[in-house]
This record gives C-alpha cells, sequence and structure tokens, in this order.
C-alpha cells in the first residue's frame, strides 16, 4: 500500500515546465541552446551558424558605435488614403496597434551615426512592424536618408528585411521602388558610396528596387532574396528550382551579392568598406583625380 500510495502521489503531481525565454532550440539543426549564450554570440547557432532572426533595436546597438545614434523622422505616420480593410479591420487602426507594440517610425528606422568613427547615414527595415512592408513612409525615410548622404557627404547603409510593398497603400506602395531607387541614382551622380545589406528576408519590391542598388552588396548567411517567393515560381514556370535557389550563397555564386558575411564579422566588415569608399573619394595629392586603385576591402 506504501508503494502504491508514493507512486500515486507522484503521478498526481503536475508537471514543471521549462520555463519562457530560457532555452531555444536551433530551427536548422534542432541544438538546444540557452537563449543567454545565443545573445552573447548574436543570435547565432553555436552548434550550426544558423542566423536567427535579430531585433531591430540589437542590431542598431550591434552596428552603430555607442552613443552615436541620432535617429530622424520619427514622427512620420502612415495614412489610409484607400480606406482599406481586411478582415473587417481598417488598415488605420492596424497601423495603430502595431504602432503602439513595437513602437513610433513604423517599418523603417534611420540615423546618423558613427560606424568604426567614420560618420554614415544608415537606415534599418523594421521586420516586427508589418513584415517589414515599405509603403509611403518607409520610402520617405530613405528617400531623406539618401538625401541627407549627399548633403552631409556621407555614405549610406541600408539593412534590409521586408516582404515587399505594403499591400494596404496600393500602387502608392508600388512607387516608393521608384522614389526610393531615383534617391539612390542621385546619390551615384554625388559620388556618395551606398552600402546594402541584405538580411532575411529581402523580398518582393524591395528586392526588385533599393536593397539591390548598393555599391556594395553584402549579405547574412542563408537569407532568403529575390523577388517571388520559390513556391510561386515553381508553380508558375512548372519546373523544380536547383537546392539553395534565392539564398545568400546562390546568389553570391550567380554574382548578384558581393559578399556574404556571417553576422559576426559584420561591423567590421563594413567599417573595412567604409575606410575603402574614403579612400577611394578623395583625391591624390598628385594628379587631383581620385584613387579608384585602392584595395578591395576583404573579409576574414
Amino acid at each position: 500500500m506504501a508503494w502504491w500510495s508514493r507512486t500515486q502521489g507522484l503521478a498526481e503531481q503536475p508537471k514543471k515546465s521549462v520555463p519562457k525565454g530560457i532555452w531555444t532550440k536551433c530551427e536548422r539543426c534542432s541544438t538546444t541552446l540557452y537563449e543567454v549564450d545565443l545573445d552573447a554570440n548574436l543570435k547565432v547557432c553555436t552548434s550550426c551558424n544558423h542566423h536567427f532572426r535579430m531585433s531591430t533595436a540589437d542590431r542598431i546597438a550591434m552596428i552603430v558605435d555607442e552613443g552615436s545614434w541620432q535617429e530622424h523622422d520619427r514622427e512620420l505616420e502612415s495614412g489610409d488614403p484607400l480606406g482599406f480593410r481586411v478582415d473587417g479591420k481598417r488598415y488605420a487602426d492596424q497601423v495603430k496597434g502595431t504602432t503602439k507594440k513595437v513602437g513610433a517610425g513604423d517599418a523603417y528606422r534611420a540615423g546618423t551615426a558613427t560606424v568604426g568613427g567614420i560618420p554614415a547615414e544608415v537606415g534599418f527595415f523594421v521586420f516586427e512592424f508589418m513584415g517589414g512592408s515599405m509603403g509611403s513612409v518607409v520610402g520617405e525615410k530613405i528617400t531623406r536618408q539618401f538625401e541627407r548622404a549627399i548633403a552631409n557627404k556621407h555614405p549610406a547603409i541600408l539593412f534590409s528585411a521586408s516582404g515587399g510593398a505594403r499591400m494596404q497603400e496600393g500602387v502608392l506602395s508600388l512607387m516608393q521602388m521608384a522614389k526610393t531607387s531615383a534617391a539612390r541614382s542621385k546619390m551615384r551622380e554625388a559620388r556618395v558610396p551606398y552600402i546594402a545589406v541584405l538580411l532575411h528576408p529581402t523580398t518582393g519590391g524591395v528586392a526588385a528596387s533599393v536593397a539591390m542598388l548598393g555599391d556594395l552588396i553584402i549579405a547574412e548567411p542563408d537569407a532568403l532574396i529575390g523577388f517571388a517567393g520559390p513556391r510561386v515560381i515553381e508553380q508558375t514556370i512548372r519546373q523544380q528550382l536547383p537546392p539553395g535557389f534565392q539564398r545568400s550563397e546562390f546568389l553570391l555564386e550567380h554574382g548578384m551579392v558581393d559578399m556574404v558575411v556571417s553576422r559576426k564579422d559584420l561591423k567590421k566588415t563594413i567599417e573595412r568598406s567604409l575606410r575603402w569608399f574614403e579612400r577611394g573619394r578623395d583625391p591624390d595629392r598628385r594628379t587631383g583625380q581620385p584613387l579608384d586603385d585602392v584595395e578591395l576591402p576583404a573579409t576574414d
């Protein structure tokens, strides 16, 4: 009877679950990771090098020099020109709710900062805000970032993580593709460098415009980069796509990006690239011509 009582008592006790926020299972290799260690490793799996999605706030802190970030245009807010509704919910209410949850600034944050001591105009798509979709506010903020880069003679750096154009704004969102591309073209005319960094995912209208127009295009490992998704393409052309299609490494092999850089090396690679651009823009004292023959930045 004593044995039965003991086992019965154990069976009746509720099972203790592991509290949230302590352990995370890797999406690729299924390794169980201690979240403190994962955060210390910049959200990169210590077992297989899988890059987890990183919050925009953490990425800003990772890239810019401490204390140098001065954000611009946070007051800009999306309107609802079409009176758009989905599942009975107004777009204006959706924006308001997301702003309350994520913070002001819509799906893009731009600011002036230093990176490795070099002043730059830096912008980040906020994937937490409606999948980083590009509407009128995002297009305006990117355009203003590029205009500041021209006015201040600062290089521009743009980190893309987006599902594409924001359907709730219709053709106005598609217009941002042309608007941001035109602003980027003015930077090229002014010989102001532009570094594009492609994160997971960079798709749709963002990938088809400003994200792929950098003087230097860097991608994080295994990021999904492309216009339409692989399943849509396969259904359209009725062919099976090759392994790794639309991933960073595939794009590097086919000449669509210049580098695939691990997150732990990303800041120092950007710093090295900025120094290279700085040298290339300074005129040679003997000839007065730009130094175009400097050595390209190398990755470790």
